[in-house]
């Protein structure tokens, strides 16, 4: 058995600050903006940053978390702890759609002018520069990094931005046509849109928790490697692959003719799980291995042996 020594992942937290300052800014911004048109769309579109703000804090608490290393109650590491900061913030989003959803149906039943929309829009279009400028190095730093949960803080910031777009289209639309009861219907097609987005970040998050199978196209990669060692008489079963947050966790069975000695054993296996490990980074290889002859070597191909 092989581990790839766990990368200090606890610089990542200065993005999760960054998040955290967007969404106060935005969320101040905001309100500033709602307070002067008095446009539900824009009042959302605080409440939305105050959720940005909620999930941005869990975000630093569990990337803290996720940075420590392994100990004797976490022998695999903590990097799991990502999944439940990106759950957590998927069913803020949710939260967020059904206070907006909520908000918006008594203003549509009974419609109200806005006051000052230009104005207004001027500094609803500042806090979405903003947001989109967090979101950007948010995602950009999740997939460089391979963290779930910068990823799922910046799809939720990305939300806010179109959320924004929406909005902001809306009440010009409004204060052009005096159609007051857009307002609302805006709001309305936000929060559809946010519910979309939590629900898609919340099912990220249980794939994890479940500890889903690596990507096909990652499975696909260790196969590739394994083929050349089968063309020379070497077998393999039991091949299973895991992701934890960051980290990759593949385990395998690997099967030589029952002539050869322990070493040459050991040197084909150093071989295998330093290929995979050059392969796909931040992962740990588990390999077994077995003489190709004996007929036990066949019994344990399923994830619970048969009893003899």
């Amino acid at each position: 058995m092989k581990t790839t020594n766990p990368n200090d992942r606890k610089f990542l937290t200065r993005f999760a600050w960054i998040s955290i300052g967007a969404a106060v800014l935005t969320m101040v911004l905001k309100t500033i903006a709602y307070l002067l048109t008095g446009s539900i769309g824009l009042l959302s579109d605080a409440l939305e940053s105050l959720v940005n703000l909620a999930g941005a804090l869990m975000a630093l608490t569990m990337l803290t978390i996720a940075a420590r290393p392994a100990d004797e109650d976490h022998t695999y590491g903590h990097s799991k702890a990502e999944y439940f900061s990106s759950g957590v913030e998927g069913t803020l989003i949710l939260v967020a759609a059904v206070s907006i959803i909520y908000t918006a149906i008594p203003r549509f039943i009974s419609p109200k002018p806005l006051e000052q929309v230009g104005l207004g829009l001027a500094v609803s279009v500042g806090a979405s520069v903003i947001n989109l400028i967090a979101a950007r190095t948010l995602l950009k730093a999740g997939k460089r990094y391979d963290s779930i949960t910068l990823e799922a803080n910046s799809h939720h910031l990305m939300t806010d931005v179109w959320t924004s777009v929406g909005v902001l289209g809306g009440v010009g639309v409004v204060a052009l046509t005096g159609w007051e009861r857009l307002d609302p219907i805006v709001a309305f097609i936000v929060a559809g849109n946010i519910i979309w987005s939590g629900v898609r970040i919340v099912r990220e998050s249980a794939l994890g928790l479940m500890d889903t199978a690596l990507p096909v196209e990652e499975q696909e990669v260790l196969k590739k490697i394994l083929e050349p060692y089968t063309q020379k008489g070497v077998q393999y079963h039991a091949l299973r692959t895991r992701q934890s947050g960051s980290r990759r966790f593949a385990s395998m069975h690997v099967l030589v003719p029952d002539t050869w000695t322990v070493q040459k054993g050991h040197q084909l296996l150093e071989s295998i799980e330093a290929e995979i490990r050059h392969a796909l980074p931040s992962i740990t290889v588990f390999t077994h291995l077995e003489p190709i002859n004996d007929p036990a070597s066949f019994e344990d191909t399923n994830l619970d042996r048969p009893e003899p």
